[in-house]
Parts: C-alpha cells; sequence; structure tokens
C-alpha cells in the first residue's frame, strides 16, 4: 500500500519533502484535512501583525493561509524561507506573534529545548499552535500496528533518541507532555499556558492514506467521513487520533 511516490525513499531523504507536496497535490481528500487543519491553526492565532514561524514546512501549503508567514525545514527544501532547527531559533526575543507546526512536535528529540526557546521568541499573548498525534484507545492500536513512526506512551522520557533529522519520533509525545505529565510540564515551563486540546479526526486521515500510502477511500466520500466523526465527538477521547493544541504565551 505504500504510495509510489516515496516507496523506497529514506525518511531523512532531502527528497521526500519534494515527493510528498506532490501527493497532497495528488489526493483531494488528503489536500482537504491539510485545509481543515490550516483553517483551524489560523482561527487559534493571536491578533496582530507580527510574524508568525512555521517550524517544519516542508510538504505543506500554510503560506496560502496565513500571508507573511514564514516557513521553515531543518533540511533545504523547495519554498521554505528559513532552515533552521528548532531547538536553536534564529530570531530576538519578542518577536514572534506565534509559533505554528503540523506534525512536528512528536518529532522534535529535545523538546524542553524548543519549548525554552518559543518562549524567548513568542511576545507575551503569543501562541504555539500544533496540530499532532494523540493517544486514545483507537490510536494506540492503529499507531502502534500500523503506522511506521514509534509511538511510546508508556516511556518516561520526553527526549527521543537522535537517528535522522526527519526519522527520530515519538507519536505519544504530545499526549504525554500535555496529559499524562500536564503538572510537570506546567512546572517546567510557566510562561506557556495549555489554552486548549481539541480532539478529532479518528478515520480520515487514515482512509485518506496519509503521505506516504495509497489512498483507500474516493474523494467523494470525504463529506461522509466527516458527518460520522462529527456524530462521535462525545466519545472523541476514546477515539480520536489527531489533536490541535494551542499553548499562550503569558506575560
Amino acid at each position: 500500500m505504500a504510495h509510489p511516490l516515496t516507496r523506497g525513499l529514506d525518511l531523512d531523504d532531502p527528497r521526500l519533502n519534494e515527493q510528498r507536496r506532490r501527493i497532497i497535490e495528488q489526493k483531494p481528500f488528503l489536500r482537504r484535512i491539510y485545509e481543515e487543519w490550516y483553517t483551524a491553526t489560523v482561527e487559534a492565532l493571536p491578533p496582530g501583525n507580527a510574524p508568525v514561524l512555521e517550524i517544519g514546512s516542508g510538504a505543506g501549503f500554510l503560506r496560502d493561509f496565513i500571508p507573511g508567514l514564514i516557513t521553515s525545514e531543518v533540511l533545504p527544501s523547495r519554498g521554505v524561507g528559513v532552515v533552521l532547527d528548532g531547538t536553536r531559533l534564529p530570531f530576538a526575543g519578542d518577536v514572534l506573534r506565534a509559533v505554528v507546526m503540523t506534525n512536528v512536535l512528536h518529532h522534535l528529540t529535545q523538546p524542553r529545548q524548543f519549548f525554552a526557546e518559543a518562549g524567548r521568541c513568542v511576545r507575551s499573548g503569543g501562541a504555539i499552535v500544533m496540530i499532532e498525534p494523540w493517544v486514545s484507545s483507537w490510536s494506540r492500536l492503529v499507531y502502534g500496528r500500523l503506522h511506521h513512526e514509534p509511538f511510546d506512551p508508556e516511556t518516561l522520557a520526553w527526549e527521543t533518541p537522535p537517528t535522522g533529522p526527519l526519522s527520530g519520533a515519538n507519536g505519544a509525545l504530545p499526549w504525554i507532555l500535555f496529559v499524562r505529565d500536564r503538572s510537570r510540564f506546567e512546572k517546567e515551563f510557566p510562561m506557556w499556558a495549555i489554552e486548549s486540546i481539541r480532539l478529532g479526526m479518528p478515520f480520515r486521515y487514515l482512509v485518506s492514506g496519509g503521505i506516504s500510502m495509497r489512498s483507500l477511500m474516493p474523494s467523494f466520500t470525504f463529506p461522509a467521513w466527516r458527518r460520522v466523526e462529527l456524530l462521535m465527538e462525545p466519545w472523541m477521547s476514546r477515539w480520536a487520533m489527531f489533536a490541535q493544541i494551542t499553548l499562550r504565551r503569558r506575560g
């Protein structure tokens, strides 16, 4: 079921982002998921004209939704404005309105360094807005057995062993930080208030095939799948595969 455009490419191959960009363009079902995520990200941004930084822009197209967005990636990639490491941000203090990212936090091997750096660069009232994998009864089954990335909700460590810039990961990290170890996170990073965690998307990303597999459903079924997921919202803590997490920078 691997998508032919990425079959055989190493996860740390810099050509992978370009191929994934083509996949999103060619899969209307998947593109609509990204559009929904990006719309929700924009709605969570604080007002103002200060710049917004996207970490891990990769194959995405969030720049179409946020004028003047600073796009970045850990490896050189077409259409990316800045090559940077998320644990060492090349910005002065208090200059950013927000940091945004999609499926990136769980790849950061040193999340403490990222939150400290973001706390330095994001101004008071600013935000971090993330779309990330989530831990639920359903996602434990899917991510644990059907996904190529590591998914370990039981680990005591926030850090993950450094492998490659894109291959290192723990898909359970966002849940670990903001639910299981929430009090610990709040103690270590009092400048970041956990403003909201919105759970969702138990099926649509899976049946879309994501950015590495062939689609399992035709694009015309997207509205039906969305209606099913909306009906499931009261039980999303058991079924969610993703979450939108918004942190607010305290003064």
